[in-house]
């Protein structure tokens, strides 16, 4: 190729060549187009080239290859992209070929360009056999070379042709569009009221969770509360019951422990609803989750002669998928046959079947009625019977179970006779499909003496900021943006510190941040994010809170404040009643308190002498000695004497009582505060209070 009419020949022979393929009108003129817009950049860049056409049977494409000896297109990234501009129109051909082709390569440097594209061969194409290609062959080197004015008398031709169609076409799109506005006057009315349900939809769907997930919360401390003081009583902490009073106390103990399952129910349902329930994938074993099961429901059978039997689950294939969300379905699913099994057997087995578990939970019960079968799975629906009058349910379970198992990517399904019995069968995948390759969390290695900050934020500049400021004053930090990749980095590493933002995206990190503490010897947590509800944070168990957006000053300081163990203040509790200083030590962060523990009055006594506390919780009520004789000790004692003191009872003061504690700068916190929404709150800001006033007390004493 060494003059235009080169450039002209190239562009008939590619047109030839693809009519012979088969290709329709329209692909031979976007073949033929391509093919000149390409020679004719060669020829004008380069002032040669060559032209090379291949036919490739077994990927049924037909390649043309333009190459030339040139001195390279510059800022061919740029030419590609489109945004480079030229007054010669370079990149225009190359961007032009690349979209009319299925294919497109180009190599250009400085030694010459070589550009390749290429074209899927049409169903109908000939057969593409050597015979068949040398007659192709044959036929095209038969042709003579196009003179120039042909060539453009051609292109013309093809033009009109083109440009009759595109009017026709054109017609038809107008009486299209003439029939779709009359159509789309009705259509819109319609989309808009579709639109404005669909948002009232979403928005009591989004309130219905949101009232779901916070009243769940706020229901379960007053719940363990009830409690943690019916076991008070039952154990007969603070006297002897008599057998009425018992009988009392167990029934308000039993509804309790409904409610507290009803709560968890519906603060599950609420995570799967809104989308927050997290699935946390492990590897485990059918047997191994069989013997424990059978070691949690063993209780439920210790009054009755039902066998429930749990087949051999050996050899069977492990599971990576969430092993309490399958055994929470299990577990409803095993209770429930127990409960509607009056004699006969329960029988739970696991199989494999097309690369899922299928686990089967059978009974010998009373069975369920053909049209109450889809009704189970109604939230607070119930089947109305005999048998369902004697034992007790929320009606949330089989729903709770429905949604987990699909949260999973799997299903629940139900066969049932009545009179007969049930069968409920769990199948899940045996890898769960949200699981990325299982690639190690990055860890990170401590630092020589540098204190470790955790960083949970899923922001990535705020964890960044946080990270800047925090290496400044001389800690080491590591951010995770999710709560599961903040476990792993637990399982390897202590932390010193965790900056906890308790709304990361798509979940809620209270439960995170409430399992966290319940850890013994728990990791400090400042809790920093725009959620202004101090109560909850500090009742969750957050050491410290600070608002976004946040003065770095008042962050370092806090984190200073919570790594450095040896400045938490003593903390002592006189009281004989254990669980008593148990329910109020878990009120109290063991980060900033270190908390001593007297089980009489004058053991209350010597501790406080040898400890010097910065705060006292004295309760009335104590064998050796009362709180009036403890507390008179206290006062006549120099270094005691402004050491802030509870009065930590269940006693009902009377008038004098009253009157004395108050002379005596005594504080007044009944035990009965403890059940109240707010207690850890509560009990937080008492002590920070007190002791800052036993300070301001002693300095000027």
């Amino acid at each position: 190729m060494t003059d235009e009419r080169d450039v002209v020949n190239a562009r008939q022979r590619a047109r030839s060549i693809a009519e012979s393929l088969g290709f329709d009108h329209h692909d031979q003129i976007r073949i033929a187009t391509a093919v000149s817009e390409i020679a004719r950049n060669a020829f004008r860049y380069a002032r040669e080239g060559e032209v090379a056409f291949r036919v490739d049977p077994e990927a049924r494409v037909f390649r043309i290859a333009v190459t030339d000896r040139g001195t390279g297109i510059p800022h061919l990234d740029l030419v590609l992209g489109g945004s480079y501009r030229s007054t010669t129109g370079m990149g225009m051909g190359l961007l032009g070929t690349k979209r009319l082709m299925d294919e497109f390569s180009i190599d250009s440097t400085r030694m010459g360009t070589a550009v390749e594209f290429g074209k899927t061969l049409p169903v109908n194409s000939p057969a593409l056999d050597g015979r068949g290609l040398e007659r192709i062959a044959a036929e095209i080197a038969r042709q003579h070379p196009v003179n120039p004015i042909e060539e453009l008398q051609t292109q013309n031709r093809e033009m009109l042709r083109t440009l009759n169609e595109l009017r026709e076409r054109k017609e038809e799109l107008v009486q299209l569009n003439a029939e779709l506005q009359d159509t789309n006057r009705g259509v819109v009315a319609l989309y808009a009221e579709l639109d404005e349900r669909a948002d009232y939809l979403r928005r009591a769907s989004e309130l219905k969770s949101s009232f779901l997930s916070n009243m769940s919360h706020e229901f379960r401390t007053p719940l363990n509360s009830m409690l943690a003081l019916t076991r008070i009583l039952l154990d007969r902490m603070d006297g002897e019951l008599t057998a009425e009073q018992d009988q009392q106390i167990r029934f308000i103990e039993r509804s309790a422990k409904e409610l507290a399952e009803m709560v968890d129910d519906l603060l599950d349902l609420a995570k799967v609803e809104a989308g927050r329930l997290e699935v946390k994938s492990r590897a485990f074993e059918a047997a191994d989750l069989f013997g424990a099961l059978r070691g949690m429901l063993k209780p439920l059978l210790a009054e009755s002669s039902l066998n429930l039997v749990f087949e051999p689950a050996d050899g069977l294939p492990q599971l990576f998928t969430d092993e309490q969300k399958v055994s929470q379905i299990l577990r409803n699913f095993i209770s429930n046959a127990i409960k509607f099994t009056p004699k006969g057997e329960v029988r739970v087995r696991a199989r494999v079947v097309d690369r899922q578990m299928e686990f089967s939970v059978a009974d010998t019960g009373i069975g369920i009625e053909e049209n109450d079968l889809r009704m189970i799975f109604e939230e607070f629906s119930q089947v109305d019977s005999s048998m369902q009058k004697k034992v007790k349910g929320t009606g949330l379970g089989l729903p709770l179970a429905r949604k987990l198992a699909e949260l999973l990517g799997g299903s629940v399904t139900v066969e049932s006779a009545v009179g007969r019995g049930s069968t409920f069968r769990l199948i899940v995948p045996l890898i769960f499909a949200g699981v990325e390759s299982e690639v190690e969390p990055v860890v990170p290695v401590r630092e020589l003496d540098k204190k470790l900050i955790l960083i949970v934020e899923d922001n990535a500049e705020t964890a960044f900021v946080y990270a800047r400021y925090l290496t400044n004053a001389g800690f080491q930090t590591h951010h995770v943006a999710t709560v599961q990749q903040a476990w792993e980095v637990l399982e390897r590493i202590r932390p010193d510190a965790i900056i906890l933002d308790v709304l990361l995206s798509a979940e809620m990190t209270w439960e995170f941040l409430r399992e966290l503490k319940q850890e013994k010897d728990a990791i400090p947590v400042l809790v920093m994010s725009v959620t202004d509800d101090q109560q909850r944070i500090y009742g969750t168990g957050g050491d410290a809170y600070l608002l976004k957006p946040f003065v770095p000053e008042q962050m370092i300081a806090e984190v200073l404040r919570l790594t450095t163990v040896g400045e938490r203040i003593c903390l002592l509790m006189i009281d004989d009643n254990e669980v008593s200083r148990y329910l109020l030590r878990e009120h109290i962060p063991e980060t900033r308190y270190e908390v001593f523990e007297a089980r009489s009055g004058r053991e209350g006594l010597r501790m406080a002498q040898e400890l010097k506390p910065g705060l006292i919780f004295l309760d009335f009520y104590i064998p050796d000695l009362n709180g009036t004789e403890i507390l008179r000790n206290l006062r006549s004692s120099e270094e005691l004497r402004h050491t802030p003191v509870v009065l930590h009872s269940t006693k009902t003061l009377d008038a004098a009582e009253l009157e004395y504690f108050k002379e005596n700068s005594i504080t007044i916190f009944p035990k009965q505060m403890l059940t109240l929404p707010d207690s850890s709150a509560r009990v937080r800001s008492l002590i920070e209070t007190l002791i800052s006033h036993g300070r301001a007390e002693g300095r000027h004493g």
